[in-house]
C-alpha cells in the first residue's frame, strides 16, 4: 500500500475538525481515527496500510500530523491524559474554505519564525518537518518497542501489576499451556459489586483481528462474562464491533496507544516531569556603560 492511497494531512484538516463535532467537541486519539475513517468511508485495506520502514500505521500517523497541525492553528487543545478537543477556533470552522483561511494564516505566521527555509517551493509543509506538538507519540513509539520485546510471560506480569494499580483484586496470572488463550483473571470490585475479569495479553505489531475477540469469548464461555484483550499492537474495525456485539459477552479492548496512556497514568516504567522554560531577553543598553566609563 503507498501512502499516496491516503489522504494527505491537509486533506484531513477538514474532516478531522467534522469529526470531533460529532463525538461532542472531543475525543481521544483513537476516536477521532475511526470517526475520520468513517466520514471518509475508507475501506479496512487503506486503513492497515503500515510504513515499510517502521511497520506504524500510515493512516494513524497521518491523523496525529493532522492533529498536531490544527493545535498549530490553536483550533485544538490537548490534555495529559490523551484527550483532543475543538477550541472556539476550530468550533468556528464549518468549510473547507475556514480550514484555507487557517492555513494561510499559519503560514504568514511561520514565515518569520525560523522554520520558514523549511517551506519547498509550493508553500507546502517540508515532509521532514515532524515536529509534533504533542511530543507523546515519540515517547510512546519507544516504549511500544520494549513491549514488543518482552517476553510473553513478563508481559502478562506486566498488565497483572496494571489491573492491580488500577483497582483489580486476586489478580492471578494462569500461564497455562492450552488454557483457551486465556492468561489471566482479575477480580474488580465497582461499589458494593465485584466480578470476575478474564484477560488475554497480544504482543502484536499488527492489527488483531475479529477472529481473536472471538475465539478469546469463546475461552471464557462457562467462567465470566466480561473479558479485556490488551495488545501493543491495534485492533482492526471488525474487532472492534465483535468487543460490543449485540447478545455477546462484552470485551474491553485496549490497544497499545491506550496501554502506554495507562501506564503513565500510573507511573509505571514512565515518569513525567515538568520543565520550566526559560524566557530570555536582552538589554542592550546595559553594555553601554562600559563603553562611557
Amino acid at each position: 500500500m503507498n501512502e499516496p492511497d491516503l489522504p494527505s494531512v491537509n486533506q484531513l484538516l477538514f474532516p478531522v475538525v467534522e469529526a470531533l463535532k460529532g463525538t461532542g467537541g472531543s475525543g481521544l486519539r483513537m476516536e477521532i481515527v475511526e470517526a475520520v475513517a468513517d466520514r471518509c468511508e475508507l475501506p479496512d485495506e487503506q486503513l492497515n496500510a503500515r510504513y515499510e520502514s517502521s511497520g506504524d500505521l500510515i493512516f494513524r500517523d497521518r491523523i496525529s500530523w493532522t492533529l498536531s497541525k490544527l493545535k498549530k492553528f490553536d483550533a485544538v487543545e490537548n490534555s495529559r491524559r490523551g484527550v483532543w478537543a475543538l477550541t472556539d477556533i476550530g468550533r468556528s470552522v464549518d468549510s473547507e474554505a475556514k480550514v484555507d483561511q487557517l492555513l494561510r494564516e499559519y503560514r504568514l505566521r511561520k514565515a518569520h519564525t525560523r522554520r520558514e527555509a523549511r517551506l519547498d517551493a509550493s508553500g507546502q509543509d517540508d515532509p521532514d518537518d515532524k515536529e509534533l506538538d504533542d511530543e507523546g507519540e515519540r515517547w510512546k513509539s519507544q516504549l511500544l518497542q520494549r513491549l514488543q520485546e518482552m517476553p510473553p510471560d513478563a508481559f502478562e506480569r506486566l498488565t497483572q501489576r496494571l489491573l492491580r494499580e488500577a483497582g483489580f483484586i486476586e489478580v492471578e496470572v494462569q500461564g497455562k499451556s492450552g488454557d483457551g488463550g486465556i492468561d489471566g483473571v482479575g477480580v474488580y470490585r465497582l461499589s458494593l459489586v465485584s466480578f470476575p475479569i478474564y484477560f488475554q495479553c497480544k504482543r502484536y505489531k499488527g492489527s488483531v483481528p475479529a477472529s481473536t475477540v472471538r475465539d478469546f469469548r469463546g475461552a471464557m464461555a462457562g467462567r465470566g462474562e466480561k473479558g479485556l484483550l490488551v495488545t501493543t499492537g491495534n485492533f482492526t474495525r471488525g474487532a472492534r464491533e465483535e468487543s460490543s456485539r449485540d447478545g455477546a459477552p462484552p470485551v474491553e479492548l485496549i490497544d497499545g496507544d491506550r496501554l502506554c496512556d495507562l501506564l503513565k497514568d500510573y507511573d509505571l516504567g514512565v515518569k513525567t516531569q515538568i520543565r520550566k522554560v526559560e524566557d530570555v531577553s536582552l538589554d542592550l543598553d546595559f553594555f553601554t556603560q562600559f563603553t562611557n566609563t
